[in-house]
């Protein structure tokens, strides 16, 4: 069964025109690598890395869930620069036409711009640092010291945010090609960003891709459409609308089984492979349908009943802890497997990786024109390399530099240690960008709370509150980086972008990140009170992660009863499971779950599988019915709702920093007679 969806999804341009580099023989001309990166690129980038900043720092600070803003941030890289084109152009100057390898190099520099204002903890473990949070907790709490304080500051927010997100960017260049294309890794977001730009940027005389936009096009406005609908009905708070829309019962809703209605993860379960999406919704069958409920009853005995529902303590130190457990059985695996794969491919450079794991594609007879233009992508991905060596030097350079700056920001954070931070960072960014890649979810605070562990026990009290929230920031830094810089890889491969111009948007976009996003968030901070309980900008995962911190100096032995016994068992059944996936012949291993995206729903919750299973189904109906049609057109269906409900966001954090609430309050509870 074929599960790269991508490739037949998105034709080629063949002739000059739309995208404004034709040549006489009718291929497409592919702008050079430095060609791809242009003033005005940067300068819209500039203006959009601004606004997304503002709008993740909003919902950082009230929510603390970040979706994914890749396609709002290709689409509006388009409309800027076409607008700004179009006027230059009516006052009759002279302007270089507007390719989808420029757009694609903006979407990638905005990317990485605000995903500084997620990584860099201005809602969570930095904010934890500062002294509302330590007396929110309360000075009689045991282990919460109020030497352990250190409040944001404008300077040395810079400084951290310069001498640590660098590092992620270097540690898996390296591993482009086997993630991109020998792994086919199909990283939705990245996906659905490259079918709208290249829909921007295709000959309209062409029939198919012309379907293919409007397809794309009547799902956007569907999909936005909708969210603005539900939008009136989400109300105040987090209860309320279709997002809490008990459709399986009450009493399934309250263990989260409940469809949400979103359209960004039912296009997921359109573009993701099948057994992706039935992976996740068996892990959340799993964790949520009978492994919690389970635990539940053996409050009071396994851990205290009157625990709050974050409280590492209880059930979501068990929640936490073996998710951690099967994402780095899976994510270890095949990252030992990688590195033998490439030690194997040095000393016969003559080798096929044609035995890679994961997910293949498979093409019909019929389907030499498709694989022209995936030779074509492959061509233009390699062409310009970024060297090996580069890359590993330019890690262990940042590395050094970083070891000798961090100890001087946060002292109980020791160089050694920030080194250590530094030798096992590259297998967890890995872990990310592979996790990422099956499911579209990045667990960058996940690993980050695996670093704040590590340091706060070894540390112990005296500073290590601060040293683990520290170094809860440099892992984050590392695996988030990694994984958006994996997802833009794909989105330069399909849209026929220059690799080298990725890495070097990538770079421009993170610097601008570091000033950007500490300036944006410092309007926050001076304009409101951050962290108050009673406030809008209540911070909720500043305490969390503090408290982690508090548990961490206490050593792993305050987790709950057999907490550690099961992450153990869960660990070895990721294992398992991978040795009978590469052990088994494909007509049974295709049918075997994937760990890595069976343990996202553990942490998460199960009604995001609940969509992306409505999406793979019909996906699924949709091939029996006509497979040659869906072929065609559930990229684009799939793109168009994840594009439409990720512009939405937009609109709604603007709605919502004016405080313009929704004006209804959609609740669903059982019956007065019950």
């Amino acid at each position: 069964m074929g599960t790269e969806i991508s490739e037949p999804l998105l034709p080629e341009p063949r002739k000059g025109g739309a995208d404004g580099g034709g040549e006489g023989d009718g291929e497409e001309r592919i702008p050079d690598w430095k060609d791809q990166i242009t003033v005005r690129g940067l300068a819209v980038s500039a203006v959009l890395g601004s606004l997304f900043c503002i709008i993740t720092h909003k919902l950082n600070l009230t929510v603390g869930i970040i979706p994914s803003l890749n396609v709002a941030a290709g689409l509006l890289g388009f409309f800027f620069v076409k607008s700004w084109t179009g006027f230059l152009s009516r006052l009759g100057f002279s302007v270089t036409p507007f390719t989808r390898q420029e757009n694609t190099v903006i979407q990638t520099c905005v990317v990485a711009c605000y995903g500084l204002a997620f990584s860099g903890g201005f809602g969570s473990y930095l904010i934890a640092m500062d002294e509302k949070t330590y007396q929110l907790i309360g000075a009689d709490y045991p282990g919460n010291r109020a030497e352990d304080v250190k409040n944001p500051g404008l300077g040395w927010m810079i400084g951290f945010l310069f001498v640590v997100s660098f590092l992620g960017l270097f540690s898996l260049v390296p591993l482009r090609k086997v993630m991109v294309m020998d792994y086919k890794l199909t990283y939705p977001s990245g996906t659905a960003t490259a079918m709208l730009i290249n829909s921007f940027h295709t000959n309209s005389g062409a029939e198919l891709a012309g379907k293919q936009v409007n397809c794309l096009g009547k799902y956007l406005s569907i999909s936005l459409s909708w969210s603005c609908f539900k939008w009136f009905f989400s109300g105040i708070g987090d209860s309320c609308g279709f997002d809490n829309f008990p459709s399986l019962g009450l009493t399934l809703f309250k263990n989260t089984f409940y469809f949400d209605f979103s359209p960004t993860y039912v296009g997921c379960g359109l573009i993701c492979p099948h057994i992706v999406n039935c992976s996740v919704l068996l892990g959340a069958i799993i964790s949520w349908g009978f492994l919690w409920p389970f635990i539940s009853q053996h409050a009071g005995d396994w851990y205290s009943a009157d625990l709050g529902s974050n409280d590492f303590k209880g059930l979501y130190g068990y929640k936490v802890f073996i998710a951690i457990s099967l994402i780095l059985g899976d994510g270890l695996y095949n990252l030992i497997k990688i590195i033998g794969i490439t030690v194997k491919e040095m000393f016969n450079k003559g080798s096929q990786t044609s035995n890679l794991p994961i997910i293949m594609e498979s093409l019909d007879s019929e389907s030499s024109k498709i694989v022209m233009e995936q030779r074509k992508r492959d061509q233009v991905f390699l062409k310009d390399r970024i060297p090996s060596w580069f890359a590993a030097s330019g890690y262990v350079g940042l590395a050094a530099i970083s070891t000798v700056t961090i100890p001087m920001i946060f002292p109980p954070l020791r160089w050694y240690l920030v080194l250590s931070s530094y030798i096992i960072a590259p297998a967890l960014a890995f872990c990310n960008s592979y996790g990422t890649g099956l499911t579209d979810w990045s667990l960058a605070s996940t690993y980050g709370k695996i670093g704040l562990f590590m340091m706060a026990s070894l540390v112990g009290s005296n500073g290590g509150v601060v040293a683990g929230l520290a170094a809860c920031g440099v892992m984050m830094a590392i695996v988030s980086t990694a994984a958006d810089l994996m997802q833009d890889f794909k989105t330069g491969y399909l849209t026929l972008s220059s690799a080298k111009s990725m890495f070097v948007s990538q770079l421009v976009g993170t610097a601008m990140g570091c000033i950007i996003a500490p300036l944006t968030f410092w309007l926050f901070w001076t304009a409101f009170d951050i962290g108050a309980p009673d406030g809008p900008y209540k911070a909720p995962y500043a305490v969390i992660f503090r408290e982690m911190a508090i548990l961490g100096i206490q050593g792993f032995s305050e987790l709950p009863k057999n907490c550690l016994a099961m992450c153990l068992g869960f660990f070895v059944a990721a294992l398992v499971i991978n040795l009978l996936r590469d052990m088994t012949p494909k007509k049974v291993s295709q049918f075997i779950p994937i760990p890595m995206a069976m343990a996202v729903p553990f942490y998460i919750g199960a009604y995001f599988a609940i969509d992306m299973f409505v999406g793979t189904v019909i996906l699924f109906i949709w091939e029996r019915i006509n497979r040659k049609d869906a072929e065609d057109f559930a990229g684009a269906v799939a793109s168009g709702l994840i594009c439409g409900d990720g512009i939405w966001i937009i609109p709604s954090a603007i709605l919502s920093i004016f405080r313009i609430n929704p004006p209804i309050c959609m609740y669903f509870g059982p019956s007065a007679g019950t």
